[in-house]
């Protein structure tokens, strides 16, 4: 285990768990921790393993440091500072998963909805309150979020300041399940144990056409040609078969 300033970063022996570590500001989005996490995903890029993302304390995170956002200017707005870290972790090529507690707000609800799968405890609160600060959900919200709650739901979230607690967030497809108080871990762990019974190339191949934009049937076409050469495919299907008979 690696400490840092405002991120925690765990390699267990099949699995990363990243702890954003300011609980004494609900996990606020700081220049730091934007540092950390682009190292984390460096480390991640070179070694893969599924990934983990939870906050330290009661809650996931509550959104960017306002302290920080009110003095940056049109030049941090253009290079992207948080979308361009969001992009990376949603690209990472290993699944990852939102333990998601508390509030999940700003900046913190757009970094969770960068990850593939989120887990709710019944605390959890999801929203993008941006446009009442004078500025915009940017980094990622616009576009991820229509695309896990459709349209509609998102204009709600960031237009109306609507926000989804745990069951409208299930209700919606944003959570796969939602558990108790304090059991939000324990049940990301679980979903992990769930990818590590699967074989890692058809889960990372998985994901990549998945994510990639428009209609591709020949970039499936080409992860299965890819998938069917390999050793572990004929292991698989082979033991499936003895299994059966």
């Amino acid at each position: 285990m690696s400490a840092t300033t405002a991120l925690r970063v765990e390699r267990n022996e099949d699995r990363y768990v990243l702890t954003l570590d300011r609980p004494a500001v609900r996990n606020a989005i700081d220049a730091a921790m934007i540092a950390e996490l682009h190292a984390a995903c460096g480390r991640i890029e070179a070694d893969p393993a599924p990934v983990i993302v939870v906050g330290a304390g009661d809650h996931f995170a509550g959104g960017a440091d306002i302290a920080q956002l009110r003095e940056r200017g049109r030049e941090e707005a253009l290079a992207g500072i948080n979308r361009t870290l969001f992009d990376r972790l949603a690209a990472l090529p290993s699944p990852t998963v939102a333990a998601v507690s508390g509030y999940a707000l700003g900046g913190g609800a757009e970094l969770a909805y960068a990850c593939d799968i989120r887990v709710a405890a019944q605390t959890a609160v999801f929203g993008n309150p941006e446009p009442g600060l004078g500025i915009i959900a940017s980094a990622g919200a616009s576009y991820r979020l229509p695309a896990l709650v459709g349209q509609s739901v998102a204009k709600q979230v960031l237009l109306a300041g609507r926000t989804l607690d745990a069951e409208a967030a299930y209700r919606h497809g944003l959570v796969i399940e939602i558990v108790p108080a304090g059991e939000h871990l324990e049940a990301a762990h679980r979903i992990v144990d769930r990818f590590l019974r699967s074989a890692p190339l058809a889960l990372r191949l998985t994901k990549t056409v998945v994510d990639a934009p428009g209609s591709h049937p020949w970039a499936d076409d080409i992860a299965q040609a890819v998938l069917f050469e390999t050793t572990e495919k004929y292991d698989r299907m082979t033991a499936f078969l003895e299994k059966r008979r």
